[in-house]
């Protein structure tokens, strides 16, 4: 997979505000990454520095491998953006609009209409090229949104927000739209929907206080989804000194004699993942030898909502504002 999107040691000062602290990451073709973080983390920022509507105070961008700062014609070529608001002339036809992009975006003349017939069909607005846009419902203005976005078939698509205000229809359709355009380009997605992460992306990345502080996949994820807390519950009272000497257990929370929660990984450090069947099958090899009788052992799974709520809250003595 060929790099798409090259950041490099970003960083974006607002007088003394550090609005993003040095962050670097890539997005290769075929990637969807999601973007996360909580309100003014940063995020808006770092998006404004990757579209090219804000400079970086340091750091570089490379955009398909051309630099978005010295070669930023080139650069641009190979993007598309949609805003949280989508720029549309909403006195326009969609056919109109879409014309009026396809000059910006300087596709040859003779190759507007395939790429305007290309642009409907991917994202559905053949029945209603003739209308205005002033008419469409806002599921439909997002389409004619992402429509511009990769009019031009750019390799890197930007997308922030794209379905905020729309009904859980128009969402499903917006997730298809662009789960199928990243099979063939890369793209970031911006987005406050902890589900439609989970729904659309390959990859997942949140960004606290300017800082990025994860950059997994969703497959990884997944894996820190699939539980790492065990609820046991035995007849007979349970010694935590003898499942203490079981390597992988973290700690334990004791909500009765006979009734304890397992932490196999500390939630602060999920980079580290223990091999939870085999913890389990030794936790439970401890207690039929203990003769303490096992009544029950149950896994409590995780959700994406818990691990970015758990990130965000984390402290970090390294952020703190001076």
């Amino acid at each position: 997979m060929s790099v798409l999107i090259a950041a490099e040691n970003l960083s974006r000062y607002y007088d003394r505000h550090c609005a993003v602290d040095n962050i670097s990451f890539n997005l290769s073709t075929g990637e969807v990454l999601g973007f996360l973080g909580p309100n003014g983390a940063g995020k808006t920022t770092t998006m404004q520095m990757l579209s090219g509507n804000l400079a970086p105070s340091t750091g570089t961008i490379a955009i398909n491998g051309f630099d978005l700062l010295h070669q930023p014609l080139a650069a641009k070529h190979n993007l598309g953006y949609l805003p949280d608001t989508p720029p549309l002339y909403k006195e326009l036809t969609v056919n109109e609009f879409l014309g009026y992009c396809a000059k910006i975006h300087r596709i040859p003349p003779k190759q507007i209409d395939a790429a305007l017939k290309s642009a409907k069909h991917r994202c559905g607005l053949e029945a209603v090229a003739e209308r205005l846009i002033q008419n469409l419902s806002q599921g439909y203005q997002q389409r004619v949104g992402i429509a511009q976005a990769i009019l031009h078939n750019p390799p890197v698509i930007i997308l922030d927000e794209p379905t905020i205000g729309l009904d859980p229809l128009q969402i499903r359709e917006i997730r298809h739209l662009i789960r199928e355009l990243g099979q063939d380009h890369g793209i970031i997605l911006s987005t406050h929907i902890l589900s439609e992460v989970q729904e659309s992306c390959s990859h997942v990345q949140i960004i606290r206080q300017g800082k990025l502080i994860l950059r997994k996949s969703i497959e990884e994820l997944n894996l820190l989804m699939h539980s790492s807390i065990l609820q046991i519950t035995t007849r007979s009272p349970i010694e935590l000194d003898r499942l203490n000497l079981i390597p992988g257990i973290a700690s334990f929370e004791s909500i009765s004699p006979t009734k304890v929660l397992v932490h196999c990984v500390s939630d602060a450090n999920i980079t580290q993942i223990s091999d939870l069947s085999v913890v389990t099958e030794q936790i439970v090899a401890t207690i039929v030898n203990a003769g303490w009788g096992l009544l029950e052992i149950v896994p409590i799974r995780h959700s994406l909502e818990d691990i970015f709520i758990d990130l965000i809250q984390e402290p970090d003595p390294s952020l703190a504002t001076v």
